[in-house]
């Protein structure tokens, strides 16, 4: 091996680069010690002998209130066509769109991005930072979602939190060696070799590796909107500079708290850590006070017992020397128990419920309510309101997802070769009933589509279903489910918000069924009109007419 062949790679001169500037803000140390207060490991190189140390956990407390209530809501992806230069397209590009939502539901469901959003929220709370990366199966012509650590991606301007406008993204894998060998050829596979670079991993379980693994790094950058990357190792490209066509960083990041000319924003649970010390501390303090001072200690003159192992045991006879009943006392005794002073403990709790309170985390912002004492809405009104100082981790989650839901649509636009297979619910229009049919979209159709991504947000809190199942309930009493009815019905529906509880969808569908029952009746009613009429001139017309009359009639079905 040639001097000019174990030079670093430029990709790998980037990543150095980059890590040097997270380990100056001690990103990665903050990380692990994140994540070890979060998870209950808050005594990292404690030696305390034989003495058990304990804890309240308050930190992973906060965290999974906070990370359960901005994700206590299913979201779904909705795509809506802004194309105003053909009104001809345009009515094309609503039922495309309208596919197109069916697809990034079974996408969302298949890929369980319930779950993975959750677990990037939650990596956003402890760590700052929650990454989702996106792929493409051709095959499947589907996105497909991974969860990243914060440690594992690198920015060119790690100053800016706009993932889109980043002159280049790095982002390292571990990967077993045989099979990041397998991409080169056999000459270049030789200089790939194991790598320990594992010190700053996120966690620190994945600083331990069983197999032999090597550090793999891809980097993206955009040149004339478009997306090129490149993968390599230290010192051997892996693959070369690629166009990817795309035109948005296949990246999307949630920030648990924007902070002020920083990529990576601001953790919950950082500036949480001095005040869970000191409450393990005091509390530490408090029960080795008890365990020292509170319970009775033997007092023995082992010179006037012969058998002082006896004194622990019960019902043992105690062996003293020269001393009558009246005198044990000064040959065994017992110390009175001290009491521990109570401040120490009501400091303990005080701290535990001011940093909840400060966290907006406290027992009252988790709506501890009766349910047998409060309707659903009043439930659902304390829940909302003790939501409100979350809002902006629910927004920044929310703008998260749709910058998922782009980078899908300009996955589907970039890698369908020549058509992309959809499903289409159709209608019979003779049995009325509803099927599915797969349909291929073209990709000129899919290039001309400029689609935005709306986020919709349905409620399944058990005290959501049951203001939607009271209001239904009302309703059906009140008798608005009655055709007769369906005019006063319509308006109410049309004039509640679109973000009401009240589940206004579910409403229009119904008014929908009921509108279409109601024309049914109507040609029902025609029918049966038409049928009497006939009926009576048949009747009304004497032997002759209806002889010709049944003649024209049998012509006709032979006709047919």
């Amino acid at each position: 091996m040639t001097e000019e062949e174990i030079k670093t790679t430029p990709i790998w001169n980037d990543y150095e680069k980059a890590r040097q500037y997270c380990s100056m803000i001690n990103m990665f140390t903050d990380t692990d010690r994140n994540y070890r207060m979060t998870y209950g490991n808050q005594w990292e190189g404690l030696r305390s002998g034989n003495i058990e140390p304990v804890q309240y956990n308050i930190i992973d407390t906060i965290v999974s209130y906070k990370v359960s209530q901005i994700n206590q809501n299913l979201w779904a992806l909705n795509f809506s066509s802004e194309n105003f230069e053909s009104k001809r397209f345009r009515k094309a590009a609503e039922k495309v769109c309208k596919m197109l939502n069916k697809k990034a539901s079974q996408v969302w469901e298949k890929d369980m991005l319930d779950y993975k959003v959750t677990v990037m929220s939650e990596d956003s709370a402890i760590t700052s930072e929650g990454l989702i990366y996106a792929t493409y199966d051709k095959e499947q012509q589907q996105p497909k979602n991974e969860i990243l650590n914060k440690n594992d991606v690198f920015y060119g301007d790690e100053n800016n939190p706009n993932i889109q406008a980043q002159p280049y993204i790095l982002i390292r894998q571990r990967l077993p060696l045989s099979d990041v060998q397998k991409l080169v050829s056999e000459d270049k596979a030789k200089n790939i070799a194991v790598d320990q670079d594992t010190y700053d991993l996120a966690g620190d379980s994945a600083k331990l590796e069983k197999d032999d693994k090597v550090t793999v790094i891809t980097k993206m950058w955009k040149e004339d909107g478009k997306v090129w990357f490149s993968k390599s190792t230290s010192t051997v490209i892996i693959k070369e500079k690629t166009p990817s066509g795309l035109k948005l960083y296949p990246l999307a990041h949630m920030l648990w708290r924007e902070k002020k000319g920083s990529a990576r924003g601001e953790s919950e649970v950082k500036y949480l850590i001095p005040n869970q010390l000191e409450i393990n501390k005091t509390l530490m303090r408090y029960l080795l006070s008890i365990k020292n001072i509170s319970y009775p200690q033997k007092v023995v003159n082992e010179e006037a017992v012969s058998n002082p192992e006896a004194i622990n045991r019960i019902g043992a006879t105690i062996k003293v020397h020269g001393a009558n009943a009246t005198d044990v006392s000064k040959v065994v005794s017992t110390t009175t128990p001290a009491s521990v002073g109570y401040d120490v403990y009501k400091s303990i709790q005080d701290l535990i419920s001011i940093t909840r309170d400060l966290r907006s985390a406290s027992e009252m912002a988790t709506g501890n309510v009766n349910p047998e004492d409060a309707s659903g809405r009043a439930i659902l009104a304390v829940q909302q309101a003790s939501t409100q100082p979350l809002g902006r981790q629910a927004m920044a989650l929310k703008t998260c997802i749709e910058d998922l839901g782009r980078i899908w649509i300009d996955m589907w636009t970039t890698y369908t070769d020549n058509f992309l297979t959809l499903e289409e619910e159709v209608t019979d229009e003779q049995s009325g009933e509803k099927y599915i049919q797969l349909k291929k979209v073209p990709r000129s159709v899919l290039d001309k589509l400029k689609a935005t991504v709306k986020l919709d947000v349905t409620p399944v809190s058990a005290f959501d279903r049951y203001a939607r199942e009271l209001t239904l309930e009302n309703l059906l009493k009140a008798g608005y489910f009655n055709v007769e009815n369906l005019g006063a019905f319509k308006r109410y529906v049309e004039s509640l918000p679109d973000n009401s509880s009240t589940p206004k969808q579910d409403l229009e569908m119904i008014i929908d069924d009921m509108e279409q029952e109601q024309r049914k009746i109507a040609q029902i009613n025609v029918q049966a009109q038409l049928m009497q009429q006939r009926a009576s001139q048949f009747l009304d017309a004497g032997p002759e007419g209806q002889a010709e009359q049944l003649i024209k009639a049998s012509q006709v079905e032979s006709a047919v």
